[in-house]
């Protein structure tokens, strides 16, 4: 039995869950959002508590039984308390604005990066070199993330970039000068 899979979700007061063939969706005081399940897995809501069953021994509903399981809890999570990742923007002249739908980044290239807001993820400017992202879905808000990351990577010399929040760079020595 998986060790992961066999522990059962409890469901909050504030939040309805609703299983409609192999769709599982939950409604709570953030939002409500649908997560479509693998096959090989069953979910039974029982009380406050959602329980997930594999069909079957093969490896294959192994695998897939673990997986469900913290689908199911990060759709229930999502919807009660909902997903953030922060990120920090480290270098002389770089900082972020919004504009309208989009976040605009100036992080030392010759031109602005444009990224357009995904539907279902609110981005909150809370410095000129902070953001925080937060929404229902946690694989949006930390694709989002890790994509707004991408456009300038910390590096290790003088941690120029952007980087999450409770991230640790290792910072390299440089040169050590002239003899």
């Amino acid at each position: 039995m998986s060790r992961i899979g066999k522990l059962p979700v409890p469901v909050p007061s504030g939040v309805t869950v609703t299983l409609d063939d192999k769709t599982f969706s939950a409604k709570g005081p953030k939002g409500e959002f649908a997560q479509v399940l693998p096959e090989h897995v069953t979910v039974a809501i029982e009380d406050d508590t959602v329980v997930v069953n594999r069909d079957s021994d093969d490896r294959i509903a192994r695998a897939m039984h673990g997986l469900a399981r913290s689908l199911v809890r990060n759709v229930v999570e999502g919807v009660s308390t909902g997903f953030t990742k922060t990120l920090d923007i480290n270098g002389v002249g770089y900082r972020v604005q919004q504009k309208k739908e989009y976040l605009v980044f100036a992080l030392g290239y010759s031109h602005a990066i444009y990224y357009e807001i995904p539907e279902g993820l609110e981005a909150k400017i809370v410095t000129p070199t902070q953001l925080v992202l937060t929404g229902v879905d946690k694989q949006l808000v930390g694709q989002s993330a890790a994509e707004i990351r991408s456009f300038r990577p910390p590096e290790p010399y003088k941690g120029k970039g952007i980087k999450y929040s409770d991230e640790v760079i290792r910072r390299k020595e440089g040169k050590s000068g002239a003899r």
